[in-house]
C-alpha cells in the first residue's frame, strides 16, 4: 500500500491476530544511526486490539484506518521513552487506554496520562512487559498467543544480522537478561528499526555477535 510517492506504507499480516506496518519515522534525517522505515505492531488477543509503538500513517490511507476501524485499538502501548509517537493520536481516536514507561524526555511527553509498566507487568490481552538489561527504560512485550516478543531498541538488524544495540554493560547486564528470555517459547521477534521479523535461531545468535554501535 502506498500513501503517496514521498511517504510509502507496508502493511504485513504475520499470522492470525498479529499485523505490522512500517512507515518512515517523520524526524528521520541523514546520518542517524537507525534506519528511516520503521515498524509499528497490532495485536488481537481475546477481546483485546494492542497497538504497540505506533505511528499514524495520514489520513489518506484509507485502507490502513478502515481495518484499525473494524476492530478499534483499545489499548496503546509505548515501549520506550522516546518512542511515544503518535501514541495520543489512537488513545484519542479510538478511546484506547494508554500504558508506558513511568519517565520521558521533556520534549516528547505523551499528551495523555499513561499507565506506567515495569517488567512482569501484565498488560490487556494477556501480554506482558520483559526485562531487557539495557538500562533505558524499554520494556519489551511478550505476547504468548502470537509466540513473539515485541521490541523497541533493544536488537536492530543491520546487513542481515541481527544484533544488540550497544550499552557500557552489555556483557555484565543485557547478554544475561535477553539469555534469560529464551525460557519463553517465543517463536519470533519484532524490532523496530531494520528488517522487522526474526527467527528464535536468528536471536540466539544475536546474543553470540559483537553489539551494533560503540
Amino acid at each position: 500500500m502506498s500513501v503517496g510517492s514521498d511517504q510509502p506504507l507496508e502493511i504485513c499480516d504475520i499470522e492470525p491476530g498479529l499485523w505490522i506496518w512500517r512507515l518512515p519515522h517523520p524526524q528521520w534525517t541523514p546520518g542517524l544511526d537507525w534506519q528511516q522505515m520503521v515498524t509499528c505492531t497490532c495485536v488481537e488477543a481475546g477481546d483485546q486490539t494492542i497497538l504497540l509503538d505506533p505511528l499514524a500513517p495520514p489520513d489518506a490511507a484509507k485502507g490502513f484506518w478502515q481495518r484499525l476501524e473494524q476492530r478499534p485499538p483499545t489499548a496503546v502501548v509505548v515501549l520506550k521513552p522516546d518512542h511515544v509517537r503518535d501514541a495520543d493520536c489512537f488513545i484519542d481516536r479510538f478511546g484506547a487506554s494508554g500504558f508506558g514507561p513511568r519517565l520521558y524526555f521533556p520534549d516528547d511527553l505523551p499528551k495523555n496520562e499513561l499507565e506506567p509498566i515495569d517488567p512482569g507487568y501484565r498488560l490487556p490481552g494477556g501480554l506482558e512487559a520483559l526485562y531487557e538489561g539495557r538500562g533505558r527504560l524499554e520494556t519489551p512485550v511478550w505476547c504468548p498467543a502470537q509466540r513473539t516478543i515485541v521490541f523497541a531498541d533493544a536488537l536492530t538488524e543491520r546487513n542481515g544480522e541481527l544484533k544488540i544495540w550497544s550499552t557500557p554493560w552489555h556483557q555484565e547486564r543485557v547478554v544475561p537478561a535477553l539469555r534469560k528470555l529464551l525460557e519463553l517459547p517465543f517463536e519470533r521477534v519484532i524490532i523496530s528499526h531494520g528488517e522487522p521479523l526474526h527467527s528464535r535461531e536468528e536471536y540466539e545468535r544475536a546474543l553470540e555477535r559483537m553489539p551494533f554501535g560503540r
